[in-house]
């Protein structure tokens, strides 16, 4: 496969690692967006087992990068921007031919599922909000892999648990002070979306628990939403990105079908 570290903006952090299959051909794209709460401790390198197997078997994979709080310009709203400004990087990238952006695929793990699905809110709500940038690619599917899928509720296990959310920092407040950027920004706020989507969760996860998909899956089907969930039982947080996981070929259908 060929491999390239691709800036779409000015900082450090607004970077893309490009992987390309080594055959010749037009390859489908599927985005990655890493996890980790959204801080800058965590990385996209994460990924990288997971995007290397993407590509060997025939995908082409745009591995995100993205300021994260902690960073400056991190957290809202220029977290999203970012996640817009990635995505929308692809269209400039006419030197590599090998790119069919008409099948966008976007995979996001943990954080990066809920930046995943708040992206494809945007597919159908650029004039809505004018604070986010208007999102150029369309996408045609999205997959979270234990996916915040619901920020205000994220934050309340967090607090229950006795631990200071990072869903705090990020937002820059809790829902009490900024409802607003809330219910413009978690996900199921913003059902229906209007394409194919796939969660995926095992039931042992613990860092964010199961119930947060089921309660977005069970809206989104009440809205009229295409979205599948697949829980994985004996199944923790991060064995859905490891493609040495029994859970990986779940992912797998996910995308191919």
């Amino acid at each position: 496969m060929e491999k390239f570290r691709i800036s779409y903006g000015s900082h450090p952090s607004q970077f893309g690692v490009l992987r390309i299959p080594k055959e010749s051909g037009k390859f489908p794209v599927i985005v990655t967006i890493h996890g980790g709460f959204w801080q800058s401790k965590y990385n996209l390198e994460e990924n990288n087992p997971m995007v290397e197997d993407l590509t060997r078997r025939g995908f082409a994979t745009w591995n995100i990068e993205y300021r994260r709080v902690g960073e400056n310009g991190g957290g809202w709203p220029g977290t999203f921007n970012d996640v817009i400004d990635a995505i929308n990087h692809l269209a400039y990238l006419h030197e590599y031919n090998q790119l069919d952006t008409s099948q966008v695929t976007i995979i996001g793990h943990s954080a990066g599922g809920h930046l995943a699905l708040w992206l494809a809110s945007r597919n159908q709500r650029n004039d809505k909000y004018a604070i986010f940038k208007r999102l150029l690619i369309p996408i045609k599917k999205v997959i979270s892999l234990a996916g915040v899928t619901d920020l205000k509720k994220m934050r309340d296990i967090h607090e229950e648990q006795g631990i200071d959310s990072p869903v705090t920092s990020f937002m820059g407040g809790a829902p009490t002070e900024v409802i607003e950027r809330y219910d413009t920004a978690s996900p199921i706020e913003l059902l229906p979306l209007g394409l194919n989507q796939v969660l995926i969760h095992g039931e042992l996860d613990h860092h964010v628990p199961v119930e947060l998909s089921k309660d977005y899956y069970h809206k989104a089907m009440e809205k009229g939403d295409r979205v599948q969930l697949i829980t994985l039982p004996e199944i923790e947080h991060f064995k859905l990105i490891d493609p040495e996981s029994e859970a990986w070929e779940s992912v797998i259908t996910a995308i191919i079908t």
